[in-house]
């Protein structure tokens, strides 16, 4: 593990001392993830109303710079300028190295396809159907731990044989039950579950970046 990682993580949780009790789980989905990127997977992620929104941060945090800049390696540079000169050049500078994630609420007209075709509560699972691979992983965030489409959607991984991480609160409800990995925020109100979480996944993020990514 890089220094600066450990930094991160003795700065993390000396900031978020109340995280400590959980911050075994709290590793190990992050060791979790970065294991799936090293083997050229993906995350898919879920989640409903602010768990939504945050599966669509957690998206924007992994296929960009987050703490880092992230720049490319120097071969696919070369390569854009090779072919397409100075505005290859300009378009290498720019771009930057990408953790592959998708958020499963963000296709509309597949969402509402299904839910008024097949069944509301599959929309997610459908997703993780078409698209998980081995080696990827499924993220699954409900503050009860207790709603049936995310529940749904970590079956579909289990079946698959794809990595399933549950972020709850609570107890963790039946999808701690059913999530391999799974942190379980000690609150009880869906607000400061959700606050809870926000901190956790930017932490996640970042400890993978600083693994995956030099500068």
């Amino acid at each position: 593990m890089k220094l600066r990682t450990q930094q991160q993580i003795s700065d993390f949780f000396e900031l978020n001392s109340e995280l400590v009790k959980i911050k075994g789980s709290i590793i190990k989905v992050c060791e979790i993830l970065l294991n799936v990127y090293q083997q050229g997977g993906k995350v898919l992620i879920c989640g409903n109303g602010g768990s939504c929104a945050d599966a669509d941060h957690i998206v924007g945090e992994l296929m960009k710079g987050f703490l880092l800049q992230r720049p490319l390696q120097e071969v696919i540079k070369s390569k854009f300028r090779t072919q397409f000169g100075e505005e290859g050049d300009y378009i290498a500078q720019k771009l930057q190295g990408s953790l592959p994630a998708i958020s499963l609420g963000a296709h509309g007209a597949l969402i509402s396809a299904f839910s008024n075709d097949v069944d509301a509560e599959l929309i997610y699972a459908q997703q993780v159907m078409g698209y998980a691979r081995l080696g990827d992983a499924v993220i699954g965030i409900s503050t009860s731990g207790n709603a049936r489409n995310i529940a749904s959607a970590l079956m579909t991984a289990k079946v698959l044989g794809v990595t399933s991480v549950g972020l709850t609160g609570r107890d963790g409800g039946e999808i701690a039950k059913i999530g391999e990995y799974n942190i379980i925020v000690p609150k009880e109100e869906t607000y400061r579950i959700q606050e809870y979480h926000l901190i956790i996944y930017h932490f996640i993020c970042a400890y993978v970046e600083s693994e995956i990514f030099e500068l």
